[in-house]
């Protein structure tokens, strides 16, 4: 997860490549926002919680079975999910001001939309749960895609950053105490 997200990072250097402006340098901000709002979904809770999971399975099969199921194959889904965003990005940061085309605007909105439904499959493989939360974000995502190829590439990585970040905001606020107990030490 780490490096898919420093690959991320790297987009938006490239992105950034033609010069810098007050456009590029907005965009390259907002790329950051999102590269850090895509590690918070992750590592605040999920990588925690799956983490545990793991380690208190039944060893042998079961664990065996989570380890391949969580690892392998759903990180997949969110790795994918990671370099679509950062293709998405290094457009966007190359073009602030032009409108995205389908493809990049599959690539930022549709790829976040995929890792969200990434974690909504990982939850749902460790503990039988559904992240609505994420599932509905990750709809509206999927459902923005043609509006973010009608206007300027800059406001639709903003409304991204909007969209991610108050999810963030109300799971952390939702958690509450919960939150707290799961990111102590144990």
């Amino acid at each position: 997860m780490i490096i898919a997200l420093g690959e991320s990072v790297v987009a938006i250097g490239v992105g950034a490549a033609h010069g810098l402006d007050l456009g590029i340098g907005t965009a390259a901000v907002l790329g950051m926002a999102l590269t850090a709002a895509m590690w918070w979904t992750y590592f605040d809770i999920v990588a925690i919680v799956a983490g545990r999971r793991l380690v208190d399975a039944e060893p042998g099969r079961v664990q065996n079975a989570m380890a391949r199921d969580s690892y392998s194959y759903m990180h997949l889904i969110m790795v994918a999910g990671i370099v679509l965003v950062a293709l998405g990005l290094k457009t966007t940061i190359g073009h602030d001001g032009e409108h995205l085309h389908a493809v990049p605007a599959f690539a930022l909105l549709g790829g976040l939309a995929i890792y969200l439904l990434g974690h909504v499959i990982f939850r749902y493989r460790h503990v039988r749960t559904v992240s609505r939360r994420r599932l509905l974000v990750a709809i509206v995502l999927l459902i923005l895609v043609p509006v973010a190829t009608e206007v300027p590439a800059l406001l639709a990585l903003a409304v991204v950053n909007v969209l991610i970040w108050a999810l963030i905001a109300y799971e952390t606020r939702s958690y509450g105490e919960g939150r707290r107990r799961v990111r102590r030490p144990t």
